[in-house]
Order: structure tokens, then C-alpha cells, then sequence
């Protein structure tokens, strides 16, 4: 069962950024995923690397690997996190027409990356979108969730399949 303490509040109930400054630096690393519904059409331009943006997977994988970066700045109480590495794989999936994006997220230090790895994900299928919105303005981004998060004092989590 989950914590039902929201840590992002104080005793009075106002928002404030969680104070981590006793926490001890542990290993931390979190894997996300989502993934991108389109016209089979288009998802043959994102194959074919002849979208008319050029790239679609390279130029979203370098903007996954960006928004992982900057999380502390589009989620106003994620703390600013040195990332030790972020790796960003996409897969096509012709029988379903979707590309799935995976992240994964890792640091030495005293908060988790879960934010960084859904944002990564988040930002690499908007990306997705924007390169392949002339050709196709009807795709969906679906299923971004957390798979997994380890190290910190709450050790590992493991989403259910």
C-alpha cells in the first residue's frame, strides 16, 4: 500500500519544495514509458527517417535526454539533480502503428529521478508529435506511466505487468 502522506505540503497545508538536505546520497534510477499512436502512413515516414523534419526518432531522443535534464524546471517543487546518465530507446510497433519511448534515469544522490524519467518520456513523444504533426495532427501520446524506481530510503519499486 502506498504512503498516503503528501510530502509536498507543509503541517498547514501550502506547498513547499521537500527538504532532502539530510538524506544521504544513495544510487538512484528510475525506467518510464510511453508511447505514440499514428496512421500507419505516418509511422512509415518515422521509419524511413523521410519525415520532412528529417530524424523524428534522433531529434526526439536528444529532446528526451533534455527535458530528463531540465524536470527542475518544468515541475516547480523537483529539486535540480545532477543526472549520471539518461538512456532513451524507442521501438516501432507496425501491428499496433505506435512508437514506444523507454527512459531510463539514474543519479548518486539524495532525491529519486521518477520525475526526470516521466518527463523524459513526455518530451521525447511530444517531440514525436511536432516533427510528424503536418503528416498526421490525430495522433495520441498514451500509457506514459513509471515501470520501475531504485535506491533511496524506500528501496525499489516494480510496476505490476
Amino acid at each position: 500500500m502506498a504512503d498516503s502522506t503528501l510530502t509536498h505540503f507543509d503541517a498547514t497545508g501550502k506547498a513547499h519544495m521537500v527538504d532532502v538536505g539530510a538524506k544521504h546520497e544513495t544510487r538512484r534510477a528510475a525506467v518510464a514509458t510511453g508511447t505514440i499512436r499514428m496512421l500507419p502512413a505516418t509511422l512509415a515516414l518515422v521509419r524511413s527517417g523521410t519525415a520532412s523534419k528529417g530524424d523524428v526518432l534522433g531529434v526526439a531522443r536528444i529532446a528526451a535526454i533534455q527535458g530528463a535534464k531540465r524536470t527542475s524546471e518544468l515541475v516547480p517543487l523537483c529539486h535540480p539533480i545532477a543526472l549520471t546518465r539518461v538512456a532513451v530507446e524507442f521501438e516501432l510497433d507496425e501491428a499496433r502503428s505506435e512508437v514506444r519511448c523507454q527512459a531510463r534515469v539514474e543519479c548518486t544522490g539524495r532525491t529519486g529521478v521518477e520525475m526526470e524519467a516521466l518527463a523524459a518520456v513526455q518530451v521525447g513523444l511530444l517531440t514525436v508529435y511536432d516533427m510528424c504533426k503536418a503528416a498526421d495532427r490525430g495522433m495520441v501520446i498514451t500509457d506514459v506511466k513509471l515501470l520501475e524506481k531504485h535506491g533511496g530510503k524506500s528501496g525499489s519499486w516494480v510496476a505490476e505487468p
